[in-house]
């Protein structure tokens, strides 16, 4: 078989050697940008279906979006297990110049979610929707919104994943700004998509949350037909494969699958622990209120933080994984800490906010309750420092999955999310004292103990002698 540079020297867009030479910081401000950006215009549509459901339909709309997006992660995450595993490798091998490789992994992963999607997610989301919604003790007039707008995403979900690991897979090669300049495309067809569908504009009907949901899965499809055109005509470092085949291939599929489930796992018990503190939340006498507040401030305004920290995460991901699949572990442990002391910046701006203007930034989604708008203020306040922790530990996160360690970062979703987040909300409840600041508390104590435990497993380097390969041969 030729070296790697002989069988990449055909690909017509090379490898960014910027992201393994030259300044650390200008490595990572080089990714982190672009992907930051792309998960902040992705946000942008949330924020406007909550915007357009509060003026047109009501502020229980607004938690049956909340609620339903919640749940419709867990199964979301879990499935994107797969594209961390594929997000690792192809970061290892263009760290190679490996493209051959490279492209072998990102066609597996791309036919296998178009198998996986549609013959298990779908029915099975649909008909388990109505549990779901019990399960998180959601209000009947939450329900109401709720049931078509989850059930829509489940069945008709295959554009957003599709979307997802197209993303990743540029990203991980070196080309963040496509996903960027996708991601623009994206959320302006699902804003304007949203738009006529909620309100009814014109000859279309007016469906409310259904809109919402209905706008959310059509708004990919341009950007993937795009992306797949720019594959195949090899303007990007991701390519076709040298051999089209229907089957997966699968000694790439096992290599991916074991790098990206405990990725997988890891993202399913944060969102099983939001899942499960939207119980909590659903047992309160305000719950239909506390809800929503949540859902603004949590799954909104607090995204701004957390869309910036995956984007960091991704960004660190992406430069571990190269620099060590060149040769140069250390430089990609350094760029991790830059990515941190940026994540850290951006959190203490957005704190500030928080912190200063909570009612104002609540204005925005037409709140007019005023013990939504009391609710959601104090939880701002509490956001303001958790938002310092998550930001930080996410970084950490990514340089641990960049260097092909998905397990422990599995281990701390587990002890800050289940143990800690739950552990103290049943403290409360035990004691007859849970209420919504006993609720932002065990928020802010788990965020506590990730960062703590994320720094300390990175900063311990056994990462460092992690083999991340596989099978050539088949």
């Amino acid at each position: 078989m030729a070296p790697p540079e002989e069988r990449s020297a055909k690909f017509m867009t090379s490898f960014d050697s910027d992201i393994v030479s030259g300044s650390v910081v200008r490595s990572v401000v080089k990714l982190a940008w672009p992907i930051a950006i792309t998960q902040l215009i992705a946000g942008i549509h949330g924020i406007v279906d909550q915007i357009l459901v509060g003026n047109y339909v009501s502020f229980s709309a607004q938690a049956a979006i909340g609620v339903s997006w919640l749940l419709f992660l867990v199964i979301f995450v879990f499935l994107s297990s797969l594209f961390h595993g594929m997000n690792i490798l192809i970061a290892r091998y263009s760290g190679r110049q490996d493209g051959e490789t490279v492209n072998r992994i990102a066609y597996v992963v791309f036919i296998t979610s178009g198998y996986v999607i549609p013959l298990s997610i779908a029915p099975l989301g649909y008909f388990l929707s109505p549990a779901l919604l019990d399960l998180v003790n959601a209000a009947p007039e939450v329900q109401v919104h709720a049931l078509p707008y989850i059930r829509i995403l489940f069945t008709a979900s295959l554009p957003l994943f599709l979307m997802f690991a197209m993303n990743g897979a540029f990203q991980s090669s070196g080309n963040p700004k496509i996903p960027l300049y996708l991601g623009i495309l994206t959320t302006v067809v699902n804003v304007i998509a949203s738009y006529v569908l909620i309100t009814g504009l014109g000859p279309f009907p007016e469906l409310g949350t259904a809109g919402a949901a209905i706008g959310t899965c059509l708004g990919p499809i341009p950007s993937i037909l795009i992306g797949l055109i720019l594959i195949q005509k090899r303007k990007v470092i991701i390519g076709p494969p040298e051999r089209l085949t229907i089957v997966p291939d699968f000694s790439v599929l096992k290599a991916v699958v074991r790098l990206g489930l405990p990725s997988g796992i890891q993202a399913v018990l944060l969102n099983i622990g939001g899942v499960a503190l939207l119980r909590y939340i659903g047992s309160l006498e305000e719950s239909a209120e506390a809800q929503a507040a949540y859902t603004i401030c949590y799954a909104q305004l607090f995204a701004v933080v957390t869309w910036t920290g995956f984007g960091l995460r991704a960004a660190c991901s992406t430069v571990m994984g190269q620099n060590m699949g060149a040769g140069k572990s250390e430089r990609g442990k350094r760029a991790v800490y830059v990515g941190a002391g940026l994540g850290l910046l951006w959190a203490a701006a957005f704190g500030l906010l928080f912190w200063t203007l909570p009612n104002t930034l609540l204005g925005f989604f037409f709140i007019e309750d005023v013990l939504v708008l009391d609710i959601g203020a104090n939880l701002l306040h509490f956001l303001t420092f958790s938002g310092l922790f998550v930001a930080v530990a996410l970084a950490f996160t990514g340089g641990l999955q960049g260097a092909g360690d998905t397990k422990k970062p599995m281990y701390i979703a587990f002890v800050s999310q289940i143990v800690v987040l739950l552990g103290v909300c049943a403290v409360y409840e035990s004691m007859g004292r849970l209420s919504t600041n006993a609720i932002w508390t065990a928020i802010l104590v788990s965020h506590m103990s990730r960062f703590a435990l994320s720094y300390i497993v990175f900063a311990r380097g056994k990462w460092e002698g992690i083999t991340v390969e596989i099978d050539q041969g088949a």
